[in-house]
Parts: C-alpha cells; sequence; structure tokens
C-alpha cells in the first residue's frame, strides 16, 4: 500500500466562517519502544505502580485514569502517528468580549508519537505538500520540513499488554499549552497576560470511542487597557472581569478527534460551484511543475452496506450516518421548532444526490448524561445571548481530504431585531404582517427558519452564491404565479433577502417574498455529495466537470458568483434581479411608501423615538445599498468561470454600455438631485439633531467618491483599451454624463440648494484629488490602489476641470440666488488652485 507523506508548515490560526485550516499528516511514528526493566530507578514503572487500585478508569479512544488530582491518558500504539484534530470551545467564557460559550477557540491537528527518550511527543501538523512514498522525490520532500513539537511526555508505565503508554497530562492541560489553549491571537484581542497556575484546574475528562473531552478552568492575568490601538493594529478589548480583579477566568473544552486511517476520496475544487475548499501541493517524479491541488469540504455521505446495490441503480437510500444537528437546550421553546425546520429542508438537496434522511435537527436530549454540547461527536446549533445582529455557520474538517467532522452553528440572540428591520423595511409596503415593532411569532418563526437554512449550507460547505439573484429576470419578481412557484432567488446562500420589487398590487404572498431552498441550492449539494463511482479524483475531476457544463446549458439559474469578486455587478448583497436600476426603482417606489406611514407603524406606547429613529436609519440604509448596487455597473467586468469545453463569450467582457450609461442616468435623477423626499420633516425634527450630519448628504457625497475614485475611472480607461469604444463606456463620455447631472443648474439658472452644493463642492474635491493626490498613508498590509498618475485619467479629469471653470465663470453673472453665486465663485477659486497649486 503506498504511503503519503504530508508536509509541515507552521501557520497563523484564523478563526471564521469561511477561514481553511491547512494542517495534515505529519512523520511517521517511530518503532514502539519495549518496557523498561520494573527494577530500574528511573523510567516507566510498573503499571500497577501507577494506576493503582484507587484509580477512577474510564476507556474509550484514548482510556483516561484519575488518581487524586492526576490524570493518565493511556494511548494505544495503534494511535501513534493517527492523526487527530483538536479543537478548543469555550464553554464558560468571561463577559463583555463579544465572543460566547459554545464558540470556538482554537483548533489544531495532531499526532501523537513515541520519542527516542522513554517520552511520548505531541507533534501539531500542518501542511502545504504531500508526496507518494513510491517516488523518488518523497526523499527531498521528506527531508525538508518537519512537525513541531509541541510537548513532550515521560512515559510512566507500559499497558498491562505492553501494547500502550502511559502519561501524565495534568501538568499539561493545565498549563498554558497553545495546541490546547487559546491561541496568540484570542489572547491578544481579549488582553490577556499569562495564565496563573493556582487558578487554573482541570474540570472533567470524559473519553468516548472516536473522541476524548477535556475541560479546563483557565485563569489569565489581565490588566485594564486604556491606550487606544495604533493605526492597522487589531483593536484589543479588555474584558470587565479585568477591571474589577485583573484576572480573566474562563473554561475551554478540548475535543481529541480521531481521523480516519484511510482519508475520504477527494472532489477536486470547481470555480463555477461554491463549496469552500482546502489545498496543498502534490509532488511526483513525473510532473512538470507542482500540482496545486484544491478539494471542496464537505460531509461522508455512504450508504448502508446493505443498501449498496440500490445506491448504485439510482434510488434513494438513507446514509450510514446522516448529518444531525442539535438545538441547544438554551433556545427559546417557541423558536426551536423553525429552526429544526430550517435545517430539515436541506433534505430535499440531498435526495438529488441518491439520499433520503440524509440531514435533520433534533432537540438536545437534556436528559442523556453522556451528551456535552462541546463534545465532537455532536454538531449543534449554539444559542448565545447576545445583542449582536447575526448568525454564522463553520466546520471542522479532514485537512487531508475536507470531510467535515463537526460543525457549531452560532445563533445570536439578536439576529431577530435584523430580521425585523430588513422584513419592515423592504416588505411593509405588500405584507401588512410587517407594519408593527414586533412581530407575530409565526412571521418571525418562518424569518428564522429561512436564516437557520442559510447558515446551515456553510456547514454543507456551501459558500455564499451572490451572483444567484442576478440570474432572476427583474419582471418576474412581479409575477406572483412565476415567483411564488420558483422564488425571487435561485440560491438560499446569496445575500437576497426579501422581495422589494414586488408592488402592492401584484398581491404577492409570502412564498413569493422570502427566500428558500432553490434550484442552485439542490444543483449544488447534488455536484458535491453525489458518487461518481471514479477510481480517483482526477477521474472524479473530468466526471463532475461534464456535469456542470450540461447543467448549465440546461439551467442558467444554476450559475454561481462569488462572493469576492468586487468588480462584477452581478455578484452583489443584498440585491434581487438582473437589472440594477429596474429593480432599485421599484425598491424606491416602495420605500416612499413605507417612509410615510414610519411615524404610525413604529409607534409604541412610551417611547422617546428610539423606534422611529432605528426604522427611519434603516430606511435610508436600504435607499444607500439600492445606490451601490446600481453603482457597481459603472466600470464593471463580468466574470464567468469556465472549462476549455464550454462555448460561447470569453471569461472576461466588460460590463455592457447602455447598462453602465443607465447606471449614471439612475444615479444623477434618483441620488444627485436631491431625494426629497427621505427628508422628511416630521420624521428628522424628532430623531435628529440638525448639526448632525445627515444620511442623504453621507450617501451622495460618499457614491460620488467612488464614482469618481481613480480605481473606477482606471477600469474605464483599461477597459476601452482592451474592447473598444464601440461597446465599452469611454471615460470622458462618462465624465461629461456625470457633470451634467451634478452641475445641471448652470444651464437651467436655477438656485443650488445646500445638498447640490455640497455635492458639487465634494465633485469638485474629487477630481481635484486625482490631479494632486494626498500623500499614500503608509503601508498596513492591504492593496495600494492603482496609481493612476501616467493614466488618461488624469489627463480627463484635467480637461473636465478646465470646461467646468469655464462655465461656472460663464454662469456666475446670470445667478440671481445669493448663496448660489457665493458658492459658484468659490468653487470657481477652488478649481483654479486644483490646476494650479502653486497659484
Amino acid at each position: 500500500m503506498k504511503r503519503y507523506l504530508i508536509v509541515p508548515i507552521l501557520l497563523c490560526l484564523t478563526l471564521s466562517a469561511t477561514a481553511r485550516h491547512k494542517h495534515h499528516k505529519g512523520a511517521t511514528a517511530s518503532a514502539p519502544a519495549k518496557p523498561e526493566d520494573s527494577g530500574a530507578k528511573n523510567g516507566p514503572k510498573p503499571f500497577d505502580k501507577v494506576i493503582t487500585d484507587k484509580a477512577v478508569t474510564n476507556k474509550g479512544l484514548i482510556t483516561v485514569h484519575k488518581l487524586d488530582d492526576k490524570y493518565y491518558f493511556e494511548i494505544p500504539d495503534s494511535l501513534m502517528g493517527r492523526q487527530m484534530i483538536v479543537t478548543t470551545r469555550y464553554s464558560k467564557m468571561a463577559g463583555g468580549g463579544g465572543v460566547y460559550a459554545g464558540e470556538m477557540a482554537n483548533s489544531q491537528t495532531v499526532i501523537w508519537e513515541k520519542g527516542p527518550n522513554k517520552n511520548v511527543f505531541l507533534r501539531v501538523v500542518t501542511t502545504i505538500s504531500i508526496a507518494d512514498s513510491t517516488h523518488d522525490i518523497y526523499k527531498a520532500v521528506t527531508s525538508s520540513n518537519l512537525n513541531p513539537i509541541a510537548f513532550a511526555f515521560e512515559i510512566k508505565a507500559y499497558g498491562k499488554d505492553s501494547t500502550s503508554v502511559v502519561i501524565d497530562v495534568s501538568d499539561f492541560f493545565k498549563g498554558d499549552n497553545h495546541p490546547v489553549s487559546l491561541n496568540e491571537f484570542s489572547k491578544k484581542r481579549f488582553n490577556l497576560g499569562s495564565q496563573v497556575s493556582d487558578r487554573s484546574y482541570i474540570a472533567a475528562i470524559h473519553t468516548y470511542p472516536i473522541n476524548t473531552e477535556v475541560r479546563v478552568v483557565r485563569t489569565f492575568n489581565s490588566t485594564p487597557s486604556f491606550t487606544p490601538p495604533s493605526p492597522g493594529s487589531f483593536p484589543g478589548t479588555t474584558l470587565r472581569a479585568a477591571a474589577v480583579a485583573n484576572a480573566v477566568t474562563l473554561e475551554t473544552n478540548n475535543s481529541f478527534v480521531l481521523l480516519p486511517k484511510v482519508p475520504m476520496q477527494k472532489r477536486l475544487f470547481d470555480p463555477r460551484v461554491g463549496f469552500f475548499q482546502d489545498d496543498y501541493e502534490v509532488y511526483t517524479d513525473d510532473q512538470q511543475k507542482v500540482e496545486a491541488q484544491s478539494f471542496i469540504v464537505r460531509w461522508r455521505l455512504e450508504p448502508k452496506d446493505e443498501d449498496i446495490e440500490k445506491w448504485k441503480r439510482g434510488e434513494l437510500v438513507e446514509p450510514k450516518k446522516p448529518i444531525v444537528y442539535y438545538i441547544d437546550p438554551a433556545t427559546p421553546k417557541k423558536w426551536k421548532p423553525y429552526l429544526i425546520l430550517g435545517i430539515n429542508d436541506w433534505q430535499k438537496a440531498f435526495e438529488k444526490a441518491g439520499f433520503k434522511n440524509a440531514i435533520m435537527g433534533k432537540e438536545w436530549d437534556d436528559k442523556d448524561s453522556t451528551m456535552n454540547l462541546e463534545d465532537a461527536r455532536f454538531s449543534v446549533l449554539r444559542y448565545l445571548p447576545s445583542d449582536i445582529e447575526n448568525a454564522y455557520g463553520p466546520n471542522v474538517h479532514d485537512p487531508r481530504s475536507g470531510e467535515i467532522i463537526e460543525s457549531h452553528i452560532a445563533w445570536y440572540h439578536n439576529v431577530m431585531k435584523l430580521l425585523h428591520d430588513w422584513y419592515m423595511i423592504q416588505t411593509a409596503a405588500v405584507d401588512p404582517r410587517a407594519r408593527k415593532m414586533e412581530f407575530d411569532d409565526e412571521l418571525m418563526g418562518n424569518l428564522i427558519r429561512f436564516v437557520s437554512s442559510h447558515e446551515v449550507g456553510h456547514t454543507l460547505g456551501l459558500r455564499h452564491n451572490m451572483g444567484s439573484s442576478s440570474r432572476t429576470p427583474v419582471e418576474k419578481l412581479r409575477d406572483k404565479a412565476w415567483v411564488e412557484a420558483h422564488g425571487h432567488t435561485a440560491s438560499i446562500m446569496d445575500y437576497a433577502r426579501f422581495n422589494y420589487v414586488a408592488q402592492p398590487e401584484d398581491s404577492i404572498s409570502e412564498a413569493g417574498l422570502f427566500p428558500r431552498i432553490g434550484d442552485y441550492d439542490k444543483w449544488a449539494i447534488q455536484w458535491g455529495y453525489k458518487a461518481s463511482f471514479a477510481k480517483d479524483e482526477k477521474e472524479d475531476k473530468k466526471i463532475v466537470n461534464k456535469w456542470v457544463i450540461d447543467s448549465l446549458k440546461a439551467n442558467p439559474r444554476l450559475w454561481f458568483g462569488t462572493e469576492s469578486n468586487q468588480y462584477d455587478p452581478r455578484e452583489q448583497t443584498e440585491d434581487l434581479g438582473d437589472n440594477s436600476m429596474k429593480a432599485s426603482e421599484y425598491g424606491i417606489l416602495n420605500l416612499k411608501r413605507i417612509i410615510l406611514r414610519l411615524p404610525e407603524w413604529t409607534r409604541e406606547e412610551a417611547d422617546k423615538y428610539d423606534n422611529l429613529s432605528d426604522m427611519y436609519y434603516a430606511l435610508t440604509g436600504q435607499f444607500g445599498r439600492y445606490m451601490g448596487h446600481v453603482l457597481k455597473n459603472v466600470g464593471g467586468v463580468y466574470e464567468t468561470p469556465k472549462s476549455i469545453e464550454q462555448a460561447g463569450e470569453d471569461v472576461y467582457e466588460p460590463t455592457p454600455k447602455v447598462i453602465q450609461q443607465d447606471a449614471v442616468a439612475f444615479l444623477n435623477k434618483q441620488l444627485f438631485e436631491t431625494p426629497e423626499w427621505l427628508l422628511n420633516k416630521e420624521i428628522l425634527n424628532k430623531i435628529s439633531n440638525p448639526v448632525a450630519n445627515e444620511n442623504v448628504c453621507n450617501i451622495q457625497t460618499g457614491i460620488l467618491n467612488s464614482l469618481l475614485s481613480g480605481a473606477r475611472l482606471n477600469r474605464l480607461v483599461v477597459s476601452a483599451n482592451r474592447y473598444g469604444d464601440n461597446i465599452t463606456y469611454p471615460l470622458e463620455d462618462m465624465m461629461n454624463d456625470v457633470k451634467k447631472g451634478i452641475w445641471n443648474e448652470l444651464v437651467s439658472n436655477k438656485p443650488i440648494d445646500g445638498y447640490r452644493r455640497n455635492l458639487q463642492k465634494a465633485y469638485v474635491d474629487a477630481l481635484a484629488n486625482i490631479l494632486n493626490p494626498p500623500p499614500a498613508p503608509a503601508a498596513n498590509g492591504f492593496m495600494a490602489p492603482p496609481a493612476i498618475k501616467n493614466t488618461d485619467v488624469a489627463s480627463v479629469a484635467r480637461a473636465q476641470m478646465f470646461v467646468l471653470r469655464n462655465q461656472i465663470n460663464a454662469a456666475i453673472p446670470g445667478t440671481k440666488d445669493k448663496m448660489s453665486k457665493y458658492h459658484l465663485e468659490d468653487v470657481s477659486e477652488r478649481i483654479k488652485k486644483a490646476l494650479d497649486p502653486k497659484s
């Protein structure tokens, strides 16, 4: 049988929904040492001299012996060199840090290994490369990389049958040792100093057939910090306990989970299907370049032995081990059924992959003493007492194959406020249930159900599909029969919240307003989980590539648009439809209806206008999103990943010229012309001090500055250079269109209101910054903006300023409004200064 070496590199661990852990198999364990002479003064002693009759013994993955205040691990030789994942979670957490019991603190891959001096090493395994042991290059890969030894344990005794070793793990777990404690990132974040030994102790150790669980109370020194973080540094948090005790106590749970001896067969990553991925480099003697192998993250689903033939014939079968998510017993009872429904909604998707009852939600059994919420055998939706308006769904997976081992969904209590505000602002014009500050339980329950499905999707390996909503024509969003049958978006993994396009006269029900698990989600699960029966991943790659080509050809709604593309306007958050301008026009019509009724719909006895303030700013925020959706079309570049077998357009192409022109026209009309309807004095005089910056002004200047940013203008230039002016939006045309909108008073001779005066000054400042850019900020690890000094951007900006100054000077004599005249004279001097800074 072939052996594989997996090469290590020590990486900084970052914990998040989309973080990838690169830790893999390490060096092979050395040959088992022989028991020492029982009469030796030093070294291992007879088993019964170490583990006496007073010891309490529990057998499992690792046999655990407790003797007085000491804990011993008895590790069988069969586990030496076997990879284990150690996940560290907070089982109890100090308050005030925005982190809660149940959330992950650390994750490592480790191996136990016998050392040369009657000891056992614990190595931390991290990987970037693998090599087949039958190839000569295996020797070079082996010699060039070594897994770090994190800890060494003295062998106290050998097992009764000499096939295991006994080590004392008490000090290891009580100590602040990286593999089982907080990582350095977390310590810095919470301003934690050294761990205090006399206030840290092992609370309990439990062991089970495939995992061993260790719970430790840890106390750290912590001095309150009143110094603001330096620029570019990560902001720390002083926990409240530090201010009253100069110490922080928390409790962690370490789960040691044995990884399969034979890794699950990988499915190689494809950018046309949205799965999380892991990767490493593969070295062989036959290759002429190194293979960077990326593979998707997914659960292992296999049929029961008696159902294999049915499964191969395409019949639905139940998996040998279904995916089960338990609901935290701390969850309010009335929301549990909806969370479970959100989990079970994925069953239909797995049927496309050949499995029935493949996934299910269950209530936690408080009466079962063998169940522990931090136990890695159980995937749990943890309910967190937090004012954070969010939820997230990570997973822990085998870094050799992408096999998901377990997942803990984090559900913040205050996500309900986020759901309320979204639903009221996006649908109150068409759904009477959304017209109050506290929703009925059924409505809130169904909102919770949709978020539950979204987060579970992440734990199944699915990434956000921000492009899915762009595959629905805008007018279909108003077609009652169509949208209720198909849903407003083909993927619940999109950030397409609710159908804000639907108008009151459309009479669309909840089925056409809510997101749901759609065509893309079912297909993505089918692509990721259906067996190809290939002999290896390379053959599998060819088979599943054909699945992608055939499926996209048959149903364009299966398209995946990544969450990380900053240039493709089809891939946006919080948007709907295939045309941002049309969809946003409908959305604004609804906002105009809602704003008139906000004082009535937010009214609650004794409220000090807090409700009205919250919802007004939610409404202006929604308006700002619409503007952002439209803005991304200007200077946009479509990116459509393809394999060479796919015919059609190129991978990269510019956003069509007419769409970009429509986008600028939309911004001129809906935003740059002062949106008086948003400046509702009946609301503003109750919630906003007039000396404060108003949201409308901030949105106007923010969008304008982005529209005239050097990076966006340069994209127009380089697109025209590659594709030609006939199919792109030439920079000069775009600048002329914007100028006509921003400065139309120069032609109409109308008075320039305060918002327009601010906007026009911002326009001049934006062009002045192109001609005379401010000093570049100090490097902070982020990508620097493109240099535009020697591009056509600066030339066109200068020409625009010359023309504008002449137009302003010509308009000043005929300007009757005094403030407008003062403003134009001021702006003329600003332009003069920008064109000739030395004047």
